[in-house]
């Protein structure tokens, strides 16, 4: 019997353990939670469409009382700024702030992972990365989670030219960074994985 699935569970569960330990670090000398900074490292990837307290409490699987607790935190510490939708003033909308920046700049939650993935190749990276999305696709779908992704790799997502994209749900232009950041509005390609760009 092929014991692969519970290995990499195994595998998946230890280093979430590793990384919370790392994020907890990261928080220490403000005082604040792994959760907290996860929250901080999601608005640097989030897009347009992301950067709402819904999305993030969907993304970092919490209740819509944690994750308003947490906000407040953040507000309160001066590391997040919320502001009004443009187009709709009942959309609460969120960013770092510049301490904010500065924050994630200093503590740097992530580095642990660049470090410790140094020496691994490219394409086990790749293999690994398609297993893994593949995993969490399926978990996603099963427990009717939202799956997340970025605009490139979004069945939406409209090349114009070398340098112009384009949201076909929403109509609106995107620049090169933003198509990369995730997006809560993802919805994958038929029949491939999640492109790069």
């Amino acid at each position: 019997m092929d014991k692969s699935p519970e290995v990499l569970l195994e595998l998946v569960e230890r280093l979430g353990n590793l990384l919370r330990s790392e994020f907890r670090r990261a928080g220490a000398d403000e005082q604040l939670q792994p959760v907290h900074v996860h929250a901080l490292v999601y608005l640097t990837r989030a897009n347009r469409y992301s950067n709402t307290p819904q999305a993030m409490a969907e993304y970092l699987g919490l209740t819509k009382g944690t994750m308003s607790q947490s906000l407040l935190l953040l507000d309160r510490r001066g590391l997040i700024e919320r502001y009004q939708d443009d187009l709709d003033r009942r959309v609460v909308r969120l960013r770092l702030s510049t301490s904010g920046e500065q924050f994630l700049y200093d503590a740097q939650p992530q580095s642990a992972w660049q470090h410790a993935t140094r020496n691994i190749s490219p394409n086990r990276i790749r293999n690994a990365v398609s297993a893994l999305r593949e995993t969490l696709t399926t978990f996603q779908a099963d427990n009717e989670g939202q799956p997340f992704g970025t605009c490139s790799g979004c069945r939406h997502f409209e090349r114009l030219s070398a340098r112009a994209y384009r949201c076909g749900l929403m109509g609106d232009r995107l620049s090169g960074p933003e198509a990369r950041k995730l997006c809560w509005l993802y919805e994958e390609k038929g029949g491939g994985s999640e492109e790069e760009d």
